[in-house]
């Protein structure tokens, strides 16, 4: 069995861990960045919010009952409040709410 003392360690070992590795790059690259580490804080981002895209749709089934119609018109639907705003979190959280919608109230 843990007891406190025990748990308050660990707790302690974890959280030194964690500062450690967010703040490591900031110490090894104070001086001069390489030109690789730039390039990947370029490129790195979308190619993440691409592969959530490819995740959050690859279940969709076009041969079933709503055709994946929720997901392509919330996509749509992200993609227009972007264009028109520029603002991340508002296409996000808009895009939620617009596929929730969706789902509860049209395509139950």
């Amino acid at each position: 069995m843990i007891d406190q003392s025990h748990s308050l360690i660990i707790i302690a070992v974890m959280a030194v861990c964690t500062m450690l590795l967010r703040f490591l790059p900031f110490i090894l690259f104070s001086k001069n960045t390489p030109k690789f580490v730039l390039y990947l804080g370029e490129v790195l981002p979308y190619a993440v919010i691409a592969m959530l895209v490819v995740y959050c749709l690859k279940g969709i089934d076009f041969l079933g009952g709503d055709h994946g119609l929720p997901e392509i018109i919330s996509v749509l639907f992200v993609i227009l409040l972007h264009k028109w705003r520029h603002n991340t979190l508002l296409s996000i959280l808009g895009g939620t709410i617009c596929y929730m919608l969706l789902i509860q109230l049209v395509f139950t």
